[in-house]
């Protein structure tokens, strides 16, 4: 099933899509009309990066903001704009929704510990919040796209088995092995490394995890379907933007290493870094594998990249 959440009321009903599946950019009703694949034309690839030919940049921090943390959390939060210019803010924007995710994750984790519980259901508590507060919907695209891909179907039926409601054996198994491999890793972490080390890593993996989807987002990467939250983001965010994005999280991510890690911050630094872009790698691969499969992204896809990202930054951090 595709794991594309209803678009909210618009209070800007010519930045909608039409019946034809087309969007007008918004801001510019002088511009043509032109069908969201999320692949950019010859004229688009030739221009600067900073003009951003496929959305326009009439989208404020704001807007982007809104759409990130209503989109990804189920935080009550207004999203007056649901076009491609607030799309590319808010993928820009997306590993903020991760950042208050894993907080979120790492607090209940913590007050777990404090009233004595072990670090086993401590870990399965700090698991289970990112799951409740996306909606489960991440966890829906990665279980969809494992059936889609594992069916060695040609991309049109494998894409109408991941639009079916039910999961299939391939969905089941691949989420168990996921959410077991991230609660081994957390509970290992909080077994000892202690709270900090491991909520640290619960933190680290949820940002990274979206700092995915903005990756995924970017120029050059095609929707799979004329429709759907796919379709919006894909190719909206510019590749330079992208690699600003993902570099920074890196960086920021070594840096809370280093102090999370105190007694040995070399160490600490390095470790979450590794995780980070190893993380971002292993995701890069499964974009290119649906992208061959596929033929784009779906917000199935992205639900997938972000759990992917997520599972590897654990694994590399309790290798560390």
């Amino acid at each position: 099933m595709d794991t594309t959440p209803p678009p909210p009321e618009r209070s800007e009903p010519a930045d909608g899509p039409d019946e034809s599946g087309r969007a007008a950019r918004s801001g510019d009703s002088a511009e043509p009309v032109r069908e969201e694949t999320g692949a950019r034309t010859e004229a688009d690839a030739d221009a600067p990066a900073a003009e951003g030919p496929a959305p326009d940049t009439s989208a404020s921090a704001e807007d982007g903001v809104r759409f990130a943390l209503g989109t990804f959390t189920v935080l009550p939060v207004n999203v007056p704009r649901w076009d491609r210019s607030s799309a590319r803010r808010g993928m820009e924007w997306a590993p903020l929704a991760g950042l208050l995710v894993g907080l979120a994750a790492a607090a209940v984790g913590l007050l777990a510990l404090l009233l004595g519980v072990s670090a086993l259901p401590a870990a399965v508590i700090s698991v289970a919040v990112p799951a409740v507060v996306t909606r489960g919907l991440h966890l829906d695209g990665l279980a969809d796209v494992a059936d889609g891909l594992g069916s060695a179907k040609p991309a049109e039926d494998a894409l109408r088995i991941m639009k079916h409601s039910d999961i299939g054996p391939f969905g089941v198994l691949t989420l168990l092995f996921v959410l077991l491999a991230q609660i081994a890793v957390v509970n290992e972490l909080y077994a000892e490394g202690g709270w900090a080390q491991g909520g640290l890593a619960v933190v680290v993996a949820s940002v990274t995890a979206r700092t995915a989807l903005t990756l995924a987002a970017r120029d050059g990467v095609p929707a799979a379907r004329a429709e759907g939250l796919g379709a919006l983001v894909a190719g909206t965010v510019p590749m330079r933007t992208a690699v600003i994005v993902g570099a920074g999280v890196a960086v920021a991510s070594g840096a809370a290493g280093a102090v999370a890690m105190w007694w040995n911050p070399l160490f600490g630094a390095v470790s979450h870094l590794f995780a980070v872009v190893l993380a971002l790698g292993a995701a890069e691969l499964l974009l290119r594998h649906c992208r061959r499969r596929l033929g784009g992204v779906t917000g199935d896809v992205f639900g997938a990249l972000a759990e992917c990202a997520a599972t590897t930054a654990l694994l590399v951090l309790a290798f560390g």
